[in-house]
C-alpha cells in the first residue's frame, strides 16, 4: 500500500512539474529576435523590446513561425494575431512587405476595418500589438505593413514615392546630444516621380482589397491611422491620392508637412507637381484629422525631428508643425472658395507616444 501511495505522489509531482515546465517556456519563449545568424537566435525573451546582442526588435515566436511560411498575397486570416505577405507589383524589383494583423474574436462581415501605418522603425507587428486591446473591444481588424527600410528607403516610405534619387545622406547631418537632423535645403537634390501609380499610396487599397475577400467582408471602405512617419504619409495622402477606398485618415505626430503651397518646393510644397486648383480643392473634402500630443512640443526628445530653414517656417516643433498645417491648408481653401473637410485634434497629457495616440484615435474613429 505505502509503494502505491508513493507511486501515486511520484506520478502527480511529475505531472505538476510538467505543467510548470510548459508554463515557464510558454512565457519565457514568447519573443525572440528575428534571424541575424549570431547566438542569439537560440535565446527566448519573456517580453517584447529588443535584442540585447544583436539590438534588433524582438519579435512574438508564434510570428516568425507564420513568416518562414508566407507566400505572397495569400490571405487567411485566423481569429487572434498573424502576419501575411504583400507582393508589391508597382516595379520590377519584386519587393514584398509583410502585414500583420489582429482578427477580433467577434470579426463578421461587417465589421470595420483599419489601416495603422508604423513610425520611422517599421515596427508593424508593434503597432499591430499596440492596438489589439481596441481591436477587441470595437471589434475591428487591425492591419499593420512593415515597410522595411531596406527595400523602402525615406524617399519612398516618409515621402511617399512622390520623389525619388534623394541625396538625403549628403544633405543632412545629426545634431550631437539632440533627436534633431539639420537638413541643407541647398544641398538637397532628387527627381520628382509625375507617376501616381507608383507612389505608395496604392498599396494601402491593395491591402484592404485582398483582406476583402479572403474575408468575405461586406466593407466597402477602410479607415487608416498612422503615426510620426506614418503621421507624414497619410497627411500627404489625403493632399495627393484621393480616389482611394480610404474614409477617415487620422495623420498624428508627423515631423513636417508637405503645404498645399504651389510657391514651395518638395517635400514642404506642391512645386513641382501638376495639381490645379480644382483638384487642391477635391483633396480638401477628404475626411483628414491631423492629430498631435500636446506635449510633443520643444521640450519632447522622442523620435527623430527635421530641421531647416524651410522646414523650420512651419516652426520648430511637431505641436508647432501641426497647427501651422491647419492655419495654412484653411488660408488655401478660403482663397480658391473651396470647403475644408480637415481639422485638427491636439491630445492633452500625450507626447511622441504611438500607444497613448492609437487609444486616443480609437476614441475618435468608435465612439
Amino acid at each position: 500500500m505505502l509503494g502505491v501511495n508513493l507511486r501515486k505522489m511520484k506520478y502527480k509531482f511529475l505531472y505538476f512539474l510538467t505543467l510548470l515546465v510548459f508554463s515557464c517556456q510558454s512565457k519565457i519563449g514568447e519573443y525572440v529576435c528575428p534571424p541575424c545568424d549570431l547566438s542569439c537566435d537560440q535565446l527566448t525573451f519573456e517580453k517584447p523590446g529588443t535584442c540585447p546582442h544583436c539590438h534588433m526588435t524582438l519579435i512574438k515566436k508564434s510570428d516568425l513561425i507564420a513568416e518562414s511560411n508566407l507566400l505572397p498575397n495569400v490571405v487567411n486570416l485566423e481569429v487572434g494575431s498573424g502576419v501575411f505577405l504583400i507582393g508589391d507589383e508597382r516595379n520590377e524589383e519584386n519587393r514584398t512587405f509583410k502585414v500583420y494583423y489582429h482578427k477580433p474574436k467577434n470579426f463578421s462581415d461587417t465589421s470595420s476595418i483599419l489601416l495603422v501605418i508604423p513610425g520611422a522603425g517599421r515596427d508593424g507587428d508593434e503597432y499591430r500589438d499596440a492596438w489589439v486591446e481596441n481591436s477587441e473591444k470595437y471589434n475591428v481588424l487591425i492591419l499593420a505593413p512593415m515597410f522595411e527600410e531596406e527595400k523602402y528607403p525615406f524617399e519612398d516610405y516618409h515621402l511617399c514615392g512622390v520623389i525619388k534619387n534623394l541625396n538625403l545622406e549628403q544633405a543632412v547631418e545629426f545634431i550631437k546630444g539632440t533627436n534633431q537632423v539639420r537638413l541643407n535645403d541647398e544641398e538637397i537634390s532628387f527627381d520628382i516621380n509625375q507617376d501616381p501609380t507608383q507612389w505608395i499610396f496604392s498599396q494601402f487599397d491593395s491591402i484592404f482589397d485582398l483582406v476583402v475577400a479572403a474575408e468575405s467582408s461586406k466593407q466597402k471602405k477602410y479607415d487608416v491611422f498612422g503615426h510620426s512617419a506614418g503621421g507624414q504619409i497619410l497627411h500627404r495622402m489625403a493632399l495627393l491620392h484621393k480616389n482611394s477606398k480610404v474614409n477617415k485618415i487620422l495623420a498624428a505626430n508627423a515631423g513636417f508637412y508637405t503645404l498645399p503651397n504651389q510657391d514651395t518646393q518638395l517635400p514642404f510644397g506642391i512645386n513641382g507637381l501638376d495639381l490645379t486648383p480644382n483638384e487642391l480643392a477635391e483633396s480638401f473634402s477628404t475626411q483628414l484629422t491631423v492629430m498631435v500630443g500636446a506635449l510633443d512640443n520643444e521640450n519632447e526628445t522622442k523620435g527623430t525631428l527635421l530641421r531647416s530653414a524651410i522646414a523650420d517656417q512651419q516652426g520648430t516643433h511637431r505641436l508647432a508643425r501641426a497647427k501651422y498645417f491647419l492655419e495654412f491648408s484653411k488660408s488655401k481653401a478660403e482663397a480658391l472658395g473651396a470647403e475644408l473637410n480637415w481639422r485638427i485634434e491636439i491630445i492633452p497629457q500625450v507626447g511622441h507616444n504611438h500607444r497613448l495616440m492609437g487609444n486616443a484615435a480609437a476614441k475618435l474613429l468608435y465612439e
